[in-house]
């Protein structure tokens, strides 16, 4: 079945090997109306009680079938643009990440930016990116910047600098840096907020620009078996009308992806004005949380910690916020009825957020939970805070096979125990939701599930148990943040996230058993992607 018109009548989709805990052995069937899981059963059963009635029929063809699964944390923007930019995600080298920004130097017209995402230096063998000669040098008569792996630190030429009008004279912003040499001059990196003025003077996508964005993303997606996405793009998208109008067109299109729609702070006037309420929308579009960044990445020494970097005694790492400020965010989105989802990186952030969390608490203002974005450097006593607290963490599995084992050097040895320590979130009772921070790490599910179970990288064995192994999870606990954690997450859990009768008819369906081996996970494909009783994808 391929027809993506309006479902006007019941679907039964047979012969699928059912991963539901609350289905028969023998159950291979379902029957949907409207969206919604109506009965399980055997096909042959389904079919006598569904006698007389008119209904479709999808076949599964003996492929596996499980709860729609859900990213509970990416940006479909910043994807969509990764499949147009330069992408660096597997650059191992400086000199091959040079060669490829003179290859697109080379054909691109003289004077246009040339974008690029996802290097990280880390990986290179030395482990220095290039610098500002060198980028000079390759860029030609470009413009150019580069998103390092973290979205919190940037390289650029010094073309990019002059449109900008930044020279070495120019102060830091209190919310970020440029990097400068021994001698004070620049040397090509800019961090956190310090990135304005640089993306000021790049040209401004049109709507049909931003639309294709959203629509490679979204198809993208789906294809990787995703029913659903908890996002944030106001800042690419420019405005929530625009957000709402582009998902309304693709769904009329078509393209079938549920999104939880996080709102970025500087909104909050535009939300105001609407008179927006949390969580209102639709089947396909609601309104979360208010998004606010508290500190930056480890990867570029920007995520703050309440003591100095082990590899880097200088710096304990950067405030987005002052905590007045947090307060005053805070406050404010309260008074709208709306929660708060905030990025917090380091533990020294990880203190700023639940401040401002206990502060102004949520109780009584919306059924939505706050939420806690990342959590990957934490201590006892903020664990027991987030606990009180009752709030969501937003974990991203996928980030140990990226930042292991370098992140040992950042933080040195006292700070392992809380560090990305998912098991025992969980056990101490925070709700975790699970995501891929995509494009950071990649959009693929079963990468998630899998860094969830093995915390280890795909290209080594080495340590064969993984990187602080005692915060491994099972294959149901690395399931369950994809799909009920991220239902608890967007307060949908009365209806989405299990594969009961009742509950959306969501599914993924792959073309092999992933809980057969550590293999069959890795090179699971999903075969199709239905989406609220609809057919979204197929392979």
């Amino acid at each position: 079945m391929t027809d993506r018109s309006p479902v006007s009548e019941g679907i039964l989709f047979k012969n699928g090997i059912l991963k539901s805990s609350n289905s028969a052995e023998t159950a291979n069937a379902v029957y949907v109306e409207n969206g919604i899981i109506r009965q399980i059963g055997t096909a042959h059963e389904l079919q006598l009680q569904l006698s007389g009635r008119s209904y479709q029929t999808v076949d599964w063809n003996g492929a596996y079938v499980h709860t729609g699964l859900v990213d509970s944390h990416m940006h479909l923007s910043m994807q969509g643009m990764k499949l147009s930019a330069l992408d660096f995600s597997e650059t191992r080298s400086k000199s091959k990440m040079l060669q490829q920004i003179r290859e697109r130097a080379q054909q691109t017209p003289e004077g246009q930016w040339i974008f690029g995402l996802n290097w990280n230096e880390n990986q290179f063998s030395p482990a220095e990116a290039p610098s500002l000669e060198e980028l000079n040098e390759v860029a030609g008569n470009h413009p150019l910047y580069l998103t390092r792996t973290c979205f919190h630190a940037f390289l650029a030429n010094t073309q990019a600098f002059d449109r900008a009008q930044i020279t070495a004279d120019t102060p830091d912003p209190p919310s970020g840096a440029f990097g400068r040499d021994s001698n004070g001059a620049l040397n090509g990196w800019i961090y956190e907020e310090a990135c304005k003025p640089l993306i000021a003077v790049q040209p401004e996508d049109d709507y049909s620009a931003k639309k294709a964005t959203i629509r490679a993303a979204a198809k993208y997606a789906l294809e990787l078996g995703l029913t659903a996405v908890h996002t944030e793009d106001l800042r690419y998208l420019g405005g929530i009308d625009v957000m709402r109008r582009i998902h309304r067109e693709l769904r009329e299109e078509g393209i079938y992806l549920r999104s939880h729609q996080l709102l970025f702070h500087d909104y909050l006037d535009e939300i105001q004005s609407l008179g927006l309420t949390a969580g209102e929308g639709d089947e396909w579009l609601r309104l979360g949380a208010v998004k606010i960044f508290s500190d930056g990445a480890i990867g570029g020494r920007t995520a703050l910690l309440n003591a100095p970097y082990h590899d880097a005694p200088h710096t304990s790492g950067m405030a987005i916020h002052s905590l007045e400020r947090l307060y005053e965010l805070t406050k404010r989105t309260r008074s709208l009825g709306f929660p708060i989802a905030v990025h917090a990186i380091g533990d020294g952030a990880a203190d700023l957020t639940l401040r401002a969390m206990e502060q102004y608490p949520l109780t009584g203002i919306t059924s939505l939970p706050d939420r806690f974005i990342h959590a990957q450097v934490l201590d006892q006593k903020l664990l027991e805070r987030m606990t009180r607290l009752q709030l969501i963490a937003d974990i991203q599995p996928r980030f140990v096979a990226s930042d292991f084992p370098w992140v040992l050097d950042r933080v040195g040895p006292d700070r392992t125990q809380y560090l990305y320590a998912w098991k025992t979130i969980m056990e101490s009772g925070v709700i975790c939701a699970g995501g891929s921070d995509a494009p950071i790490e990649p959009l693929n599910p079963l990468l998630g599930i899998h860094a969830a179970m093995t915390r280890r990288r795909l290209d080594s064995l080495e340590p064969t148990d993984g990187y602080l192994p005692n915060e491994r999870l099972s294959l149901e606990q690395s399931l369950w943040l994809f799909t009920e954690g991220s239902a608890l997450a967007a307060a949908e859990s009365h209806e989405r996230g299990k594969f009961e009768e009742g509950y959306a008819a969501d599914f993924t369906v792959f073309d092999r058993n992933i809980a057969e081996s550590e293999q069959s996970l890795l090179d699971a494909k999903a075969v199709m992607t239905v989406v609220n009783g609809r057919v979204a994808y197929q392979a």
